[in-house]
């Protein structure tokens, strides 16, 4: 998994049970990896256990919805102010590394794809040509959808999970599954 991170630009969906390893990797990754990496996440405790930010303190997401239309995309980079520090991160990252991908809804996904391609003038490619690294475990903590927000989203999207956003889905991330559990000897446990 490593080796596919660092010497390819394959985008890949890191995932595994609880105890197979994946915040070891993360730590493994920041420590070996040669590429300009920026790691994020979802809410402010998982930033700090992944030792990154949070998603909306990056891209200065709104706290709303955002539907994928041509009118939403607008708005959305027209109210985003980057300094030139911001943006010249961006346009470095070589590498975005999102952990807890199971929390993150689509439509966040699809903002992000938004902003990345306008910053990095790369409109052909998901994400603006960025290679992106999900790393998380569906069964644990689904992303926050209350009804309201759904209720507009669900004529856009087919869940609230992250692989229902439409740039995910052009990405078509490699799937990686750890899969030994390394926490814990007990199996029943």
């Amino acid at each position: 998994a490593f080796r596919f991170v660092t010497e390819t630009q394959e985008s890949i969906f890191l995932t595994g049970k609880a105890g197979t390893g994946k915040t070891t990797f993360l730590k493994y990754l920041r420590e070996h990896s040669s590429k300009n990496m920026i790691v994020a996440a979802p809410t402010g405790v998982a930033a700090i256990n992944a030792g990154g930010v949070t998603l909306h303190s990056l891209f200065q997401l709104p706290l709303h919805p955002f539907l994928p239309t041509a009118s939403n995309k607008s708005q959305l980079l027209q109210n985003i102010r980057y300094n030139k520090q911001r943006i010249q991160l961006l346009r470095k990252m070589e590498l975005l590394v999102i952990d807890e991908i199971s929390m993150v809804r689509c439509d966040v996904l699809d903002a992000i794809d938004t902003i990345l391609k306008s910053v990095r003038r790369n409109q052909g490619t998901p994400f603006g040509g960025v290679q992106i690294l999900f790393i998380g475990d569906l069964y644990q903590l689904p992303p926050v959808a209350k009804n309201e927000e759904w209720r507009l989203l669900n004529e856009y999207y087919g869940s609230p999970f992250f692989f229902d956003s439409k740039a995910v889905k052009e990405l078509q991330p490699l799937l990686i599954e750890l899969n030994k559990i390394y926490r814990q000897k007990e199996q029943s446990f």
